[in-house]
């Protein structure tokens, strides 16, 4: 298999602004990293995200753009064209050096059930800037043939534990706004669901109660005490009982448990919850993970690092300290997909996300000469 020079794009659920990753990679078990990059949304930007997802939150066509939300995927096209350009200027990198992009855009609607998701960024505006192809709109594909369109990275984490030689079972936790795990075991498919609420609470709660968009390091966490009360309410949604594969929309959850809470015992708690719903999905795991690997803007904060050493039963460690990197894993992610589109190759599989059999993804936006 011929080996492609790919970057990938991704703006979580956290909105905190666009990673980009560049690797050398085949689109199977070889990947080579590359520079990365983090370019942060303004506040004006985040603001325009937050009522773009509240303008999506009744669409029922997934084309549609009404009101701000032709604005905002106007930004967030500018946004990832801008990191690209930042990434290729500061690394001396000759554009037509690159064969393809991968660009995950920015979501602001995935009801599965309804086979509706929506990633707002305009790939063929992108590619048109960029004057390189772009891969875009991976998860439609799936969600049209009846999978969760979620998660959509465990090939590539299977990619990473074979690269890296890692035996026995392993999981990844992907913490940003949703967390999500793949389960990796010798010889298998990886199983792969969303576990839960990942930053997504915790972000709104700081920007509620402080006008701050994170609880950075899990400071204020780190200040409060965990309401167990409150957190065993939180473990009773049914979510906890279903079975992999599944999948979450960023807004699932609310504050509302947390509403009588100090804003330290708040962010406590709901530090825990994020942890506690990991240690929920290892019964409908085939065995229990020996290592799980901490991974996404979850990994930064040691607050929910240390809750998650608590709370599990298994050997817990970053992405960072098994030579990854938690930060840019995601856009990484998104060069690797890019280049299975290329190559026809699945990038979901029905333990991944509940789809009828492996399924390709992706829709490619050829640049203009």
């Amino acid at each position: 298999m011929p080996t492609y020079r790919s970057i990938g794009l991704m703006s979580g659920t956290s909105m905190d602004g666009v990673d980009v990753a560049l690797i050398e990679t085949d689109g199977d078990a070889t990947v080579v990293f590359g520079p990365t990059g983090h370019y942060p949304y303004s506040d004006a930007d985040r603001a325009l995200l937050r009522n773009a997802l509240a303008e999506a939150a009744t669409l029922e066509d997934r084309d549609a753009r009404p009101g701000v939300l032709a604005f905002a995927e106007r930004m967030v096209t500018d946004r990832h064209a801008e990191a690209v350009e930042a990434l290729l200027r500061e690394n001396e990198i000759d554009p037509a050096s690159v064969d393809i992009v991968g660009f995950h855009g920015q979501t602001v609607l995935h009801r599965p059930k309804q086979r509706l998701t929506i990633q707002i960024g305009d790939g063929p505006a992108l590619a048109a800037r960029l004057g390189i192809d772009v891969a875009y709109d991976f998860r439609a594909a799936d969600i049209a043939a009846g999978g969760e369109g979620a998660p959509i990275v465990p090939v590539f984490h299977r990619a990473l534990v074979l690269a890296g030689g890692m035996k026995g079972e392993v999981a990844l936790l992907n913490i940003g706004g949703v967390a999500n795990v793949t389960y990796v075991a010798d010889g298998e498919e990886p199983i792969a669901c969303d576990t839960g609420p990942g930053n997504a609470l915790i972000d709104d709660l700081m920007l509620q109660r402080t006008g701050a968009p994170i609880d950075r390091h899990g400071h204020m966490a780190a200040r409060g005490r965990v309401n167990e009360a409150t957190l065993l309410k939180m473990l009773a949604h049914p979510f906890f009982d279903q079975p992999p594969p599944k999948s979450l929309d960023r807004n699932a959850f609310a504050l509302d448990a947390v509403a009588k809470l100090s804003t330290e015992d708040a962010a406590a708690t709901l530090t825990a919850f994020t942890a506690s719903s990991v240690l929920r999905l290892f019964p409908h795991l085939p065995t229990q993970p020996q290592l799980l690997i901490v991974c996404g803007g979850g990994a930064r904060n040691p607050i929910l690092v240390r809750e998650l050493v608590m709370r599990l039963p298994c050997k817990v460690t970053t992405a960072n300290a098994v030579g990854w990197s938690a930060d840019s894993m995601e856009a990484q992610a998104f060069a690797y997909l890019a280049t299975r589109l290329l190559e026809g190759l699945p990038i979901t599989f029905p333990t991944t996300t509940g789809a009828p059999q492996a399924m390709c993804g992706g829709v490619l936006a050829r640049a203009t000469a």
